[in-house]
């Protein structure tokens, strides 16, 4: 949910940090702060966002080489200067600043033994608790590095945190367990002169491209002249140095006016990188999942598919598609209720968990329940190649969407539907019910996604026109039916996470069954049309709305022939994908979403209460 940066350098880091905040809002931004030793430790907050942040340091004037820095999405205590990180412990000629990521799942017994002790609490934080007690083992007579490692061996929960102590002023220590930090080496990737902590590589690109990604229960301890690694076990720990691939340009604006609108028209050159391998290709191989793949498709007999919010909207094409094309039984499930139930467990089940980060809390803690079940099959479908569920799945699929800022999930999630629908071929083939000619053909098919999807985005000037007339509306249906359902799912989620407009999706069929009560003249109905088996049934749905003065608005296939009339609004798209079809048709939702917000004032990129990267339960 939040940002963490951390810096160890000769030189004045402040701008690094603030930059890298930055960079790392999407994450959270509620507040920020940052706390810098430089003879002193500083402390410098801000309730809101990055840009209040770097007003304050400036009238400040914080100079150091030696820093953490934190944004924050609120999960314990309201948002406020006093609950804003970094926090902080001091006493007995001590100075202590803690950033933290995650939940502290036992931090009221810390926080009352911490209180026995003398401690006082100025926050409503579970992070406070850290600060004093990585304190009470300085003032022992522990290095920050020995406190820390002492410390997270208490710390139940998700955590990555940084530590900076006035006693030790070019040190940072940081340590993980369930939520992302990584290591930054500065210069030449040789660790001499500067390093770094981060949240996400995207705050380090624009000190250093090279990375090392540390595992659960690593602590780190940097210094400008180098730094030191132990894993959970307290041995010493060597991470592999990688020189990232993500650019800079990468995670800029560009051209666009914010980031969905951005990633939204990245979508047709995502989906080439994902397909590259296979558009390129005459056949499909299980070794595009792993080099286990075969084997274990091949046992395959039944998926679980464990996800949340859009990947869970993947989950569920996917399960028609599956179903449909390679004839195996699925189930998908939300990633935080499957753990939480009693649930039966099959054998030879595969299980797949989709996420676009990768460290998404409830979907690791799924991923770990199914495998305590006795169910080792596992494949993970994510958009970043380091992540924790990519590393404890034995079959990955890379959407390699790039950085994706936005928190309403666009080319994420049209890259996951590509990458599940490669899945399903290649499961169809192994198990022998796709045939050369059908396999061909779908190919050819997903080498034609990316042209299709440019010419599904020229609707953007009709979708803008519609999106001044839905601004006022405060309620609004949406329509699917079959494979499109979900699609009907995620405009919906869409239009909710970013303009505030109550939506609720419903397969058409399910009219009568209740929600055409909520049916009149305010209320506005999207229907996704596309020209399939159901389009006649779908088409007496249209009718059951209009009858009760609802107005439509249809995104159709050219071939529907479904016509425009006096409360029923058409924008025909392109003819029918086939199979593909909900990739095509998820776009213009997307761009809906996107211009109502616009015409209602809200923030597109970070829409309150919501942040990017979920990794808090």
């Amino acid at each position: 949910m939040c940002g963490i940066v951390g810096a160890a350098a000769r030189r004045n880091v402040v701008p690094i940090l603030i930059e890298g905040l930055r960079k790392l809002e999407y994450r959270g931004y509620d507040s920020a702060g940052l706390a810098t030793l430089n003879g002193n430790l500083d402390r410098v907050r801000a309730v809101g966002r990055v840009a209040d942040l770097q007003t304050r340091a400036d009238q400040a004037r914080v100079d150091a080489p030696t820093g953490i820095a934190h944004t924050r999405w609120a999960t314990h205590g309201g948002v406020t200067e006093d609950n804003a990180h970094p926090h902080f412990s001091a006493g007995a000629g001590h100075e202590i600043c803690v950033v933290h990521n995650g939940i502290i799942e036992n931090h009221e017994a810390l926080r009352r033994r911490l209180r026995e002790q003398g401690y006082v609490f100025h926050s409503d934080t579970d992070t406070e608790v850290i600060a004093h007690l990585v304190h009470s083992r300085v003032v022992s007579g522990d290095t920050l590095f020995e406190a820390v490692r002492s410390c997270v061996r208490e710390l139940q929960g998700a955590y990555a945190i940084a530590v900076i102590s006035k006693a030790e002023p070019d040190t940072v220590v940081g340590s993980r367990r369930g939520s992302p930090l990584l290591l930054g080496v500065g210069v030449d990737g040789s660790g001499k002169g500067e390093n770094f902590l981060a949240s996400d590589t995207s705050a380090l690109l624009q000190v250093t491209k090279y990375v090392a990604y540390l595992e659960e229960g690593d602590v780190v301890e940097i210094r400008p002249d180098g730094y030191t690694i132990v894993d959970a076990d307290d041995a010493p720990a060597s991470r592999p140095i990688v020189e990232s691939q993500l650019s800079a340009d990468a995670i800029e604006l560009g051209q666009y006016s914010h980031y969905m609108q951005k990633e939204i028209f990245e979508q047709p050159g995502a989906i080439a990188n994902t397909l590259e391998m296979v558009a390129g290709a005459s056949a499909l191989s299980p070794e595009l999942f792993g080099a286990d793949a075969a084997e274990i498709l091949g046992r395959t007999r039944q998926i679980l598919i464990l996800a949340c919010g859009t990947s869970f909207h993947a989950g569920l094409v996917a399960k028609y598609w599956i179903e449909s094309i390679a004839k195996l039984p699925v189930s998908v499930e939300i990633a935080s209720e499957y753990r939480y139930r009693d649930s039966v467990a099959l054998p030879d089940t595969l299980v797949i968990t989709i996420s676009q980060s990768g460290e998404t809390a409830d979907t690791l803690a799924a991923l770990q329940y199914a495998k305590q079940l006795g169910q080792s099959d596992t494949l993970t479908i994510c958009n970043v190649p380091e992540s924790a569920l990519i590393r404890q799945s034995k079959l990955r699929f890379l959407t390699r969407a790039g950085p994706e800022i936005g928190v309403a999930s666009t080319k994420a999630f049209t890259t996951q539907l590509a990458s599940l629908f490669v899945l399903t071929m290649v499961l169809a083939k192994v198990h022998g019910r796709l045939d050369a000619k059908r396999e061909h053909e779908l190919i050819t098919q997903m080498r034609h996604l990316p042209a299709a999807m440019n010419h599904i985005l020229e609707c953007e000037p009709a979708v803008r026109h519609w999106a001044q007339r839905f601004a006022p509306k405060e309620h609004a249906l949406f329509l699917g039916r079959g494979v499109h359902y979900p699609i009907a799912m995620e405009g919906a989620l869409k239009l909710k996470e970013i303009s505030y407009i109550h939506a609720e999706a419903y397969a058409a069929g399910e009219l009568k069954h209740g929600p055409l009560a909520l049916v009149d003249r305010s209320m506005p109905v999207v229907v996704v049309a596309p020209n399939d088996a159901l389009i006649e049934k779908l088409k007496s749905n249209l009718q059951e709305v209009r009858a009760r003065g609802g107005e439509l608005y249809v995104f159709a296939d050219r071939d529907t022939h479904i016509d425009p009339s006096d409360g029923v609004n058409i924008i025909n798209l392109h003819d029918h994908a086939g199979p593909l079809s909900p990739i095509l048709h998820v776009v213009p939702l997307q761009l809906l979403s996107y211009h109502v917000s616009l015409a209602r004032g809200t923030d597109v990129d970070k829409p309150r209460n919501l942040a990017k990267s979920v990794t808090v339960e």
